[in-house]
């Protein structure tokens, strides 16, 4: 499913009309009439209804979808903001109908017959503002929506609640309609995926209009599903070994983060990885080896705990390389990182890597072989040189500027963790849950990472893969005995083996 942006939206509008003859005015009806068929589990006929009008597109659905309402016998009431004269285009055609039908409407004029007659009503649909908001929000919504968000009513927003633009950017100081339910048009709009815009949306539903897929063609951001993990998750062959699955190293690990390396480790072997070696400290050695005995435990040339910075072996015989775990920030770490940059194998950097690749990005420009990083925003703004907030409101396009000047794989974690191809297309991830707001998470996620890259057919499909299905563990955990309380990173290494098989199960039984 695509995300697209508000200008992508209005292009999509525009193409319908204007390149395959589909009348605004049928793309209007078809609006109205989706989102009714949507809406009406959600209704009651003996529940007062307030539906809530603006100028653009956004009211002129509303009016369709007041029709539908009336025709079905739901008791509402179609309150007009603006003054009938500012209603035009396709939106005054349906106000038309509307009224031919001898139904009748609300004037808000001075609002005062508007604020005696809410708090009476169950239910109110917001129809005010949509994609049509640029800017501050002006009288008389902004007085509208204050008074929306303090009645006891469930709120229900078409395409994106009042107040919130689609692109996302939102200000404090412009107070939106916080919604129960939003019914989206056609596709999610990028702001439901950024925060604190999501916070505002409630549940989600996409509504199908019938706008042609050949009018997004330039929209290259989509959600990573369930049907895609189904589709390119793939199991074992029966003459598989051990080398077919990806020869994978796991470098990390430091005087008090001996485990980081350890999870790694065991969530890649638990992902599917067909030989794993973690090379830490020599000074922790002792203390690693044996925790994950499949592993291969490697010391390598340490200083009071820390990598001294020779690497001891040839690295060219791994598939796949994850640096970072409990890495540590010593000048010696960084001379890791140097050297696994210059490897013709496939590459993740995480964690404290991430930390000394800020001073060494310009090198992942002359890499050949692919390069994955998987920072959360703190380490995606000390990357960028932005700030939090910066990354935080721009997170697609900052992902997407990044990824392609590097050429890498960027996975901005998170809420909605973004996967960006180099070539710019991006995945966005819905599974996973506060539990993941916890030491070691991040750890277990490279593991799976190195694992799904290295037995997949294409790059993007094993992270995508790894992340929808790192969060799913969490999802499994809490659904069935914990809370996001007390979920572990080692607890979600365990869910593993129960997720996979649900998949693989379903995918080939």
């Amino acid at each position: 499913m695509r995300i697209v942006s508000g200008e992508e939206m209005y292009e999509a509008d525009r193409f319908a009309m204007e390149e395959i003859g589909i009348a605004g005015a049928m793309l209007m009806e078809n609006a109205g009439k989706s989102i009714f068929e949507a809406m009406k589990s959600k209704l009651r006929k003996n529940e007062r209804i307030a539906l809530l009008i603006g100028t653009g597109n956004n009211g002129g659905d509303g009016i369709v979808l007041g029709r539908y309402l009336k025709e079905f016998g739901f008791d509402v009431d179609l309150w007009l903001i603006p003054p009938q004269f500012k209603v035009k285009g396709d939106a005054k055609t349906h106000l038309d109908i509307y009224q031919n039908l001898t139904y009748t409407w609300e004037a808000y004029e001075d609002g005062k017959a508007f604020i005696d007659t809410l708090p009476q009503y169950g239910v109110i649909i917001d129809c005010l503002l949509g994609l049509g908001l640029s800017g501050a929000v002006r009288p008389p919504y902004d007085d509208v929506i204050r008074q929306v968000n303090s009645s006891s009513a469930t709120v229900l927003s078409v395409d994106l609640p009042s107040g919130l633009q689609a692109d996302g950017g939102y200000d404090e100081r412009c107070e939106p309609i916080r919604a129960d339910y939003t019914y989206t048009i056609q596709c999610p709009k990028i702001g439901a995926f950024l925060y604190p815009d999501a916070d505002f949306y409630g549940e989600r539903e996409v509504v199908d209009i019938g706008l042609p897929q050949a009018g997004f063609s330039s929209c290259d951001r989509v959600i990573w599903e369930k049907s895609d993990v189904h589709r390119t998750l793939s199991n074992r062959s029966a003459s598989s070994h051990k080398g077919s699955h990806g020869k994978g190293l796991v470098i990390g690990g430091s005087r008090g983060m001996v485990g980081a390396p350890i999870m790694t480790a065991k969530a890649a072997y638990r992902s599917g990885a067909g030989l794993i070696q973690a090379s830490v400290p020599e000074e922790i050695l002792s203390v690693t080896s044996g925790t994950v005995v499949e592993t291969i435990f490697q010391g390598w040339p340490s200083n009071s705990g820390f990598f001294s910075g020779e690497i001891s072996e040839d690295l060219a015989p791994f598939d796949g390389i994850a640096v970072g775990p409990g890495l540590g920030r010593k000048s010696g770490c960084k001379q890791i990182v140097e050297t696994t940059l210059t490897t013709d194998s496939l590459l993740i950097l995480d964690a404290d890597a991430l930390y000394h690749l800020s001073e060494l990005k310009e090198r992942l420009k002359i890499r050949k072989a692919p390069t994955v990083l998987t920072p959360h925003p703190g380490e995606m703004a000390r990357l960028t040189g932005l700030s939090i907030k910066e990354v935080q409101s721009k997170r697609f396009d900052i992902s997407r500027a990044f990824a392609k000047e590097f050429g890498v794989y960027l996975v901005l974690k998170g809420p909605y963790t973004i996967v960006t191809a180099p070539d710019g297309s991006q995945y966005v991830n819905t599974t996973g849950n506060p539990a993941l707001a916890k030491g070691g998470s991040g750890d277990v996620l490279t593991g799976m990472i190195l694992a799904f890259v290295m037995h997949s057919t294409s790059i993007q499909e094993g992270i995508s893969n790894a992340v929808y299905l790192h969060g799913q563990s969490a999802d499994t955990l809490v659904q069935t005995a914990h809370s996001t309380l007390d979920v572990l990173a080692t607890d979600v290494i365990a869910t593993i083996p129960t997720v996979l098989h649900s998949f693989l199960k379903q995918h080939h039984g």
